[in-house]
């Protein structure tokens, strides 16, 4: 059985793979708009043994999540958008005839925990994605808190952690920041994104 899960290269979308893997053949697939590249995130793949594999998607998602958030003052909604998009562009799998490894798709995954607040896949859409694509949707986090997840990162991963601006990830903040800073300049960025910690895995313990 073959899962694409959406990977940005930080612990979460790691230690979803790494629950994921017994049971299926796991790539981690990294969704870009075109802005920033994906290395960081296969680089973050193939220090813990996992194929890795981009996916294109539409870039005026992401200019309309831009304008979303500069509107909002926030990045909840556009970020939210965003992630749905990829999950729905992931999920419909015409991508998969130029990815290494994969000839099927059997499930969509990501790394979303219990304590998300965004972005976060609610039933409706999760059991729609199914329906529409013919794939199981998966979330092995979602059942699983920040400190349980903290406990298990430290357990297995090496982890490189730092503000969310100075961490090199493949993740949609990344591509969204880039976009927001050209658009409306280096202030906006600080206006609706807050600063917090971000996570980059550099390894298996």
């Amino acid at each position: 059985m073959e899962c694409a899960l959406l990977y940005s290269g930080g612990k979460d979308s790691t230690l979803a793979a790494l629950l994921l893997d017994p049971f299926y053949d796991v790539t981690l697939v990294s969704g870009s708009f075109g802005v920033c590249g994906t290395d960081p995130a296969r680089e973050s793949a193939s220090a813990v043994g996992f194929d890795h594999a981009t996916v294109d998607l539409d870039p005026d998602v992401a200019h309309d999540a831009v304008e979303q958030m500069r509107d909002d003052g926030y990045p909840r909604n556009g970020i939210q958008r965003v992630h749905e998009h990829a999950v729905e562009t992931v999920a419909r799998g015409d991508w998969v005839a130029g990815a290494d490894g994969i000839d099927s798709l059997t499930a969509v995954a990501d790394g979303t925990r219990r304590d998300d607040r965004v972005p976060t896949i609610e039933r409706p859409l999760a059991q729609s994605v199914e329906d529409r694509f013919g794939v199981d949707y998966l979330a092995p986090l979602a059942g699983i808190g920040r400190g349980a997840i903290d406990a298990m990162a430290a357990n297995r991963l090496v982890v490189e952690s730092g503000p969310s601006a100075e961490i090199p990830k493949a993740d949609y903040e990344v591509e969204l920041r880039a976009l927001l800073r050209e658009r409306y300049g280096e202030g906006a960025v600080t206006d609706v994104f807050p600063e917090h910690t971000q996570s980059r895995v550099r390894g298996l313990r």
